[in-house]
This record gives C-alpha cells, sequence and structure tokens, in this order.
C-alpha cells in the first residue's frame, strides 16, 4: 500500500522539524523554516492517518487524525490571518473542529455501550478525553470569531498550544503506540513516556514564559507577520 510509507515518511518529518521548531529560538529563521516544514508534513501525516484508518476500520486513528489536523491548521491560521476580521476559513476550520468533537464523542458512546467495552481497542475515556480538547478548541474559535481576531500574547498561545497538542497526537502515537516494533532494547517504558509526552513539557514551558515575561508579548505581532511571509515563502518555492 502506497498510502503507508507516505505516512511514515511525512510523520518522521513531522516529529523531527517539530522538536527543532520547540527548540530554536522563537520567530527566528530556523524556527519559522522548521515549523512551515513540520505544518505540512503533519497536515500529510494526519490525512493519511485518517484516510488508512477508515480502510481499516480503526476509529481511534480517524479521531486522533483528525483531531490533529484540525489542531495544527487552526495553529497555522493563527499566524497567517489578519489582525482583525472573520475570514471564510475561520468558519470552515470551526466546522472541521465541530466534526471532530461530534465524532469523538459518539465513538466514546459507541465504546460504552460495545460489549467488549472498547471499540476497535480503545476504551470510551479516549476518545471522551479527545472530545473535550476538541470542545474546548472550539469554543476558543468561537470566541476568537466573536472577537473579530486576536491580537500579541493571546494569538500567540493560540498558535503555541494548537501546535505542541498536534505534535504531541504523533509522538504519542509514535513513541507508545508503535513501541511494540521498536528493538527490545528501546523498549524503555520511561524514557518512550518522556518522548511522547516532551511537546507538551515544552508547551507548559513556553507558556509559562509567555505568562511572566513582557518580551513575547511586544514581539507578538512581529513574529506573526515573519511566519506568515515565511509560508508565502515556502508555498512560492
Amino acid at each position: 500500500m502506497t498510502l503507508l510509507p507516505i505516512h511514515i515518511i511525512a510523520g518522521a518529518i513531522g516529529i523531527v522539524s517539530g522538536a527543532v521548531a520547540l527548540c530554536a529560538l522563537k520567530g527566528a529563521t530556523l524556527h519559522r523554516k522548521s515549523g512551515m516544514v513540520f505544518v505540512f508534513a503533519m497536515l500529510l501525516m494526519s490525512s493519511s492517518a485518517v484516510v488508512l484508518a477508515m480502510m481499516k476500520l480503526n476509529r481511534g486513528n480517524v479521531m486522533g487524525g483528525g483531531l490533529a489536523f484540525y489542531m495544527v491548521t487552526t495553529a497555522l491560521l493563527t499566524t497567517r490571518r489578519r489582525v482583525a476580521g472573520v475570514e471564510w476559513f475561520d468558519i470552515a476550520v470551526m466546522l472541521l473542529g465541530l466534526a471532530v468533537t461530534i465524532t469523538a464523542c459518539t465513538f466514546g458512546i459507541m465504546a460504552l455501550h460495545s460489549d467488549r467495552g472498547n471499540l476497535d481497542g480503545y476504551s470510551p475515556p479516549l476518545y471522551f478525553i479527545f472530545g473535550t480538547i476538541g470542545l474546548l478548541s472550539l469554543v476558543g474559535d468561537i470566541r476568537m470569531m466573536l472577537a473579530r481576531g486576536l491580537q500579541g500574547r493571546r494569538r500567540i498561545t493560540r498558535h503555541l498550544w494548537r501546535m505542541c497538542f498536534g505534535m504531541f497526537i504523533a509522538t504519542g502515537s509514535f513513541f507508545l503506540g508503535q513501541s511494540k516494533h521498536f528493538p527490545q532494547q528501546l523498549r524503555i517504558l520511561p524514557l518512550l513516556m518522556i518522548l511522547a509526552i516532551s511537546p507538551l513539557l515544552f508547551m507548559f514551558y513556553w507558556l509559562l514564559r509567555l505568562k511572566f515575561t513582557k518580551r513575547h508579548t511586544l514581539k507578538g505581532d512581529v513574529v506573526v507577520r515573519e511566519t506568515r511571509e515565511a509560508m508565502r515563502q515556502t508555498i512560492a518555492v
């Protein structure tokens, strides 16, 4: 199946480029370029995951891939949208978030009523957790549209946590979900757990740094404009 190698390669590129973007100086060229590679790799990885999961009837991966696609897309659009106003793509991704949330909750209810107590091997809490994440993100989309955009610290916060959570879905799926394929010497659960949740650790670090320092707040719109320009240049190439 040609789609599986594409999914694996895109996932590997996404994890590596995402790690570079997390460690790089925010707003610097390395951060912007690696961030764009991460976005395109994640969109390809998550969309291919949904297709593969639908073919194999793995509804857990349908949910995970759909949520990752939604989170990364909204994080990207946060950096390229105008400072004020509501665009058509804001409504489009909000509807995508609504679909992901309803799907996750529906799968959770199906898992609850299943004789085996799970759905395609995934327990109800997992579906409801991702459904809750989707719902909170959806509320954030609505609030952003009602405010006709975000600026400064709030804009960076939205971009940061959604990118990091999207990457967490990828690292969790790889380091924990695929650990059975690793050599026996590498199946060290504490190490794999740390690698899996590392995007969340970085997320909390940068959110705290953003909260207690003024530097990122003052440069927020400058970083957004530079990221938007980097995206235009990448697409042009």
